[in-house]
């Protein structure tokens, strides 16, 4: 999401986006947990493989959706809506 978009969102958007990823924001955060827990415990147990960095690929992605999140927050700010 770049910014061009957020700025094209009105100021009801911004809030419902914000609504939405503050909703799944510490089920990310035990998913990312347990994928970071599991990938220790493929290391240490089988060494590094397959089972090491697949769940480190949802890490990934879990942490570049909440880079979105800290977008609209910020832009949110800006906007003094909150």
């Amino acid at each position: 999401m770049t910014n061009k978009e957020i700025e094209s969102y009105t100021d009801e958007e911004l809030l419902a986006k914000q609504k939405q990823f503050k909703k799944y924001a510490v089920g990310n955060a035990l998913l990312i947990g347990v994928f970071i827990g599991v990938a220790i415990y493929s290391a240490v147990k089988n060494g590094f493989g397959f089972a090491t960095v697949f769940p480190l690929i949802f890490v990934y992605f879990m942490v570049k959706n909440s880079k979105k999140s800290k977008a609209i927050d910020d832009a949110i700010k800006n906007r003094g809506l909150k």
